[in-house]
């Protein structure tokens, strides 16, 4: 990280017509946050109040919404900061930040996703093996498996990208990404490319793994209505998170690195956001209505 200039300063997209409507994004985009840390925090509290939810899967959902605050922090005070003052200027040492704080949020999602599935596949169809396999130390590793990667591969990745000499200084996204950063260096970047091939390959594998997953889980609920109940109650949720993130982070990686200047600023901007708007609101609503568990407790304490 020798080549940094620490004082460079990146100038952000501007939001379409900021100038006139900068007031009414603030407000729209405050109270998504607000949202997020309200929804994610009520069924964190939840879980951990309530000892009949201190099961793996419970423990698992429960570091799904505490990410969902993580990524959601990284971005939101940011933004609302720029459109309180209509200034889009970020210094290099905070764009670092915020992609360090992004990526790791986006990776330890699909780490989490992952460990659910597997979790999902143990309960389902290896039931009597389920409390040998699943012990407090399994899931102990499971969840520092969640966090160290994603923190471990996204400090690797800035670090490459921020050793670079930029000579461009627009971004063109409303956050600092690693990529978006890569492309303004007017050095080569052939160990960037290599290694964001290699982590690509890591995800692709992960979600390859959660496809068999749910193949196997499929397979076993057809000879037990019980199966199909557990299957239709607790995997369904998993599966709308796990389809609706990977097209996001699927459309953003390839407009990043393919898109076209023709395409519409909106869409683009919509699809960038996705990751870190819907996720974190959809993850708490769909899992807390859907697991009976949870949503008897939750509405037990609105009751209260």
């Amino acid at each position: 990280m020798d080549n940094l200039t620490f004082d460079a300063k990146y100038t952000l997209m501007k939001p379409k017509d900021s100038k006139s409507y900068r007031h009414l994004y603030f407000t729209c985009f405050l109270v998504l946050y607000c949202l997020i840390l309200f929804l994610n925090i009520w069924l964190t509290v939840v879980i951990v109040l309530q000892r009949a939810l201190h099961e793996p899967m419970y423990i698992f959902l429960c570091n799904l919404c505490l990410n969902g605050m993580y990524g959601a922090t990284g971005f939101y005070p940011k933004f609302l900061y720029d459109l309180l003052l209509d200034s889009y200027v970020i210094p290099s040492y905070l764009c670092a930040l915020q992609t360090f704080v992004i990526y790791s949020s986006v990776k330890c999602e699909y780490c989490t996703l992952a460990v659910m599935a597997y979790d999902r596949h143990v309960a389902i169809c290896k039931p009597l093996d389920y409390h040998l396999k699943m012990k407090k130390t399994s899931c102990v590793l499971l969840l520092a498996f969640c966090w160290s990667v994603p923190f471990i591969t996204a400090l690797v990745g800035i670090s490459l990208s921020s050793s670079l000499t930029s000579c461009k200084y627009n971004i063109d996204k409303l956050y600092c990404d690693n990529w978006s950063m890569i492309k303004l260096s007017c050095e080569s970047t052939v160990t960037n490319n290599i290694y964001g091939f290699v982590f690509i390959s890591f995800y692709f594998g992960l979600f390859v793994s959660i496809i068999v997953s749910y193949i196997k889980l499929v397979i076993a609920c057809k000879a037990s209505l019980e199966c199909r109940r557990k299957f239709w109650q607790t995997c369904v949720p998993h599966m709308f998170s796990l389809i609706n993130f990977t097209i996001a982070i699927l459309f953003d990686m390839m407009y990043s690195r393919y898109g076209s200047k023709d395409f519409p600023e909106d869409l683009h901007n919509f699809f960038s956001l996705e990751i870190i708007i819907v996720p974190p609101i959809f993850n708490p609503v769909i899992y807390g209505l859907k697991l009976k568990e949870i949503r008897k407790r939750l509405f037990k304490s609105c009751v209260q």
